[in-house]
């Protein structure tokens, strides 16, 4: 019995002594995907038989649970309208990393909501989204005021009406816009050429901040914003919203709606309508109004679409008009009058209050037709199809003397045709890629009748480009390489006086890329991407010969102006923790040839008035920066975050510096929610910290020093509850709130006055 006893108590001794040295402390990390197109599935529900335990993936498709045990486990992923996954797996590491890519079942199921087929981004370089509450917050403000809130992104405006990204440095016919999936082409070559189009469209505005020539062009050199609506309903769904905004600086009043709906009878048939319309007067600083700043705004859009299995297909139309004031006093009459009042740095003349919009001004519209389908050959393979047309108006009006406001100075019209065919591979090993042709047509022209000499000529434009990329994901690791090829030629004409000047040039280059994401464990990740990128000269560029009325200066182009070149490298490290993120970027880019718009000094006196000179110059560069953003939980109710960029730019053959250059800036805040349930974010108090530093790194010749740096201080209080079983959302911003007088360096309109002051700003939205 002794015996019997101590061998008991033995096997005992050893069973306690296998199971404490068994790990029960493993992690396991991964993402769930739509075999198909490779986007993210969001709320797919994970479950571990032997472990009792689950989790439901987020936005991003990423899940992760913790304190696993050592061995063979078997996993079950399901998530509604895809084939159930279930395998065993193995867990022998402290980190698993591990991907699945779920396959759609038939459409024809009556629960069943088929995701529409918008492209998902796929990029192993630093990309920032902006969604939800945040882009909620951004309602009623420009893409490129809204897009400020990203870190690294600023803007390049003339007044406080006309703006345009810019990504670390570059702006521009460097920045690709892709509106619903269609490249941008408008006008946009002046800085107060704003994007023609409408953000209430968007349900998501998402930054590429890398060079993506590869996958998009040439003018996808200095980064990408892709606008990206909701997706088409599939089911007999409706669902509606409504935004009203006001402003109490200028008087700015937002209306726009928009409805979707699924077809019941027909499923996977979707459509959706969208329209907007917005009217402000003109802006007031601290101390004065800003004579001839308002503005007239309004859009219109409509999509329907088919979706099943097999074949998708989708057909999209918008329309976008606004009519802007240009700042009255930035045309000055002769050259006294143009050295007093920057000497001056504000009007002297003090202007009324109206909603009147006089010459000097433009008046912009922009049609966008778009045709898409995509047939997925087998499981694996996908062919898609896109077709866009485009129209561009732009019509600029200057301060005639004697002659009624109906006759533009500047008159263009821009056609514009985009065709792509891309062969998409989503296997079921590790290897996604895609290969494809991208063709754009455009003919440009100067609509007879100004009375002055073209500032561009017309031209035609055609550029083919072909292009291929693959990307191979296993567990932690992803890798990423791309290659493209791009042919464009260029033929433009003109008459000075009876002379007739014609050119034609021809411009190629190729680029490529490689890029990789590392999960170092279940808080830390690591990307870095490298890729060469190119642009040729705009036409502006190379043209310009005279009054650029938007922008009150005489512009002078270059026709011997070579391509810019390109090589970027792009650094992000991301930490994501149970009460604080962290997102730090670092980049270099070697610009050869960069082209930058400079002034000479000299001015251009006219019977129109006395204007500055500017010239398209060419130079070797080198821009590097660091973008820092984070967020921080100190309770359930407090929580924080500040984000920041530091940016520099140099001449590398003068060893000066470049104009327009954003300086160093950073944006911090808190928030505190209030109520009992702080975490669905119903009654909320923000206040915000905007600092920004003096340029110090100026052009050798400016027509004013850079102004002084800046602080601004806003608060905000938001809303939701419940109205008819719907959601109701109200905000009150106060914009500036110490009706601080400041200028920003990256105003071009800075020589003559003073930013916006205190803005108040009443949100409602609904959703029903």
């Amino acid at each position: 019995m002794i015996q019997k006893a101590i061998l008991l108590c033995l096997v005992l001794i050893l069973s306690l002594g296998t199971l404490s040295a068994q790990k029960c402390d493993l992690v396991l990390r991964g993402r769930v995907l739509h075999l198909e197109n490779n986007q993210p599935i969001e709320a797919a529900y994970i479950w571990l038989s032997e472990s009792a335990t689950g989790v439901v993936t987020d936005a991003n498709g990423n899940f992760m649970l913790k304190n696993l045990c050592q061995g063979q486990q078997t996993i079950q992923i399901t998530f509604i309208g895809h084939k159930e996954i279930k395998q065993s797996i193995g867990l022998n590491s402290a980190i698993n990393n591990l991907t699945f890519k779920m396959e759609e079942e038939s459409v024809a199921l009556g629960t069943v909501d088929v995701h529409g087929h918008r492209e998902a981004v796929q990029t192993t370089t630093a990309v920032s989204t902006l969604y939800g509450e945040a882009l909620l917050q951004s309602r009623g403000e420009s893409l490129g005021e809204s897009l400020k809130r990203v870190a690294g992104v600023s803007t390049f405006s003339t007044g406080n009406t006309i703006s345009k990204p810019v990504i670390h440095g570059l702006h521009s016919n460097r920045i690709l816009i892709l509106n619903n999936g269609i490249r941008l082409e408008g006008q946009q070559w002046g800085a107060e050429h704003a994007p023609e189009i409408d953000p209430f469209l968007a349900d998501e505005l998402t930054v590429i901040k890398g060079a993506e020539t590869v996958r998009y062009g040439p003018e996808a050199m200095g980064g990408v914003i892709l606008v990206n609506p909701p997706a088409l309903p599939t089911s007999k769904k409706y669902a509606t919203e409504l935004n009203l905004v006001g402003n109490s600086n200028g008087g700015a009043g937002n209306v726009a709606v928009s409805h979707a709906g699924g077809s019941g009878k027909y499923p996977g048939l979707g459509y959706r309508i969208q329209g907007a319309t917005r009217r402000a007067g003109n802006i007031q600083t601290p101390t004065y109004n800003q004579g001839n700043t308002g503005m007239s705004e309004a859009s219109l859009s409509g999509a329907l679409g088919y979706s099943s299995p097999k074949i998708g297909t989708e057909a999209y139309y918008s329309f976008f008009t606004t009519e802007l004031g240009i700042l009255r006093d930035a045309h000055t009459g002769n050259l006294s009058d143009l050295l007093a009042i920057i000497e001056n740095g504000a009007p002297f003349a003090q202007a009324d209050f109206t909603y009147t919009i006089n010459n000097p001004k433009q008046v912009v519209t922009h049609h966008l037709a778009k045709l898409k389908a995509h047939y997925h050959l087998n499981p694996s393979w996908k062919l898609n199809f896109q077709y866009g047309f485009q129209q561009n108006n732009r019509q600029e009006f200057d301060r005639r003397r004697g002659e009624l406001n109906t006759r533009p100075s500047l008159d263009l019209e821009l056609f514009t045709n985009t065709a792509e065919l891309i062969l998409e591979h989503n296997l079921k090993s590790q290897w996604t890629g895609s290969m494809g042709i991208h063709l754009i047509q455009q003919a440009n022209s100067n609509v007879p009748g100004t009375g002055v000499t073209p500032l561009i000529p017309n031209y035609d434009l055609l550029n083919g480009g072909v292009f291929v990329m693959e990307k191979y994901l296993k567990g932690a690791l992803e890798l990423e390489a791309g290659l493209r090829y791009d042919y464009r030629t260029v033929s433009a004409a003109r008459y000075v006086g009876k002379n007739l000047q014609e050119a034609t040039m021809t411009y190629q280059n190729g680029s490529l890329f490689f890029g990789g994401r590392y999960q170092i464990n279940s808080n830390w990740s690591f990307t870095s991407n490298l890729g060469t990128a190119w642009r040729p000269p705009n036409v502006n560029e190379l043209f310009s010969q005279g009054l650029h009325h938007g922008a009150a200066a005489v512009e002078l182009g270059d026709a011997n102006l070579d391509s810019e070149k390109s090589l970027k490298w792009v650094n992000e490290l991301e930490y994501e923790g149970k009460r604080s993120t962290l997102e730090l970027a670092a980049y270099a880019n070697q610009i050869r040839d960069y082209i930058y718009l400079n002034p000479t000094g000299e001015t251009f006196v006219s019977l129109r008035g006395t204007f500055n000179v500017y010239e398209y110059l060419q130079a070797n560069a080198f821009f590097y920066g660091l973008d820092i953003s984070g967020t921080y939980s100190f309770t359930e109710q407090l929580n924080g975050y500040a984000k920041g960029s530091i940016i520099r730019a140099k001449n590398t053959q003068s060893d000066t510096f470049f104009p327009f250059i954003p300086s160093d800036r950073m944006d911090w805040g808190l928030s505190y929610s209030l109520g009992e349930n702080p975490d669905q974010g119903k009654n909320r108090i923000t206040i915000s910290n905007v600092l920004v530093a003096k340029q110090h790194r100026e052009p050798e010749f400016d027509l004013a020093p850079a102004p002084p740096a800046y602080a601004l201080i806003n608060l905000g209080y938001s809303k939701k509850l419940k109205l008819f079983k719907n959601t109701l959302s109200l905000s009150l911003q106060v914009n500036n709130l110490l009706n601080s007088e400041f200028k920003e360096y990256m105003n071009r309109f800075r020589y003559f006055t003073a930013d916006m002051g205190r803005n108040f700003q009443l949100k409602f939205n609904y959703q029903f």
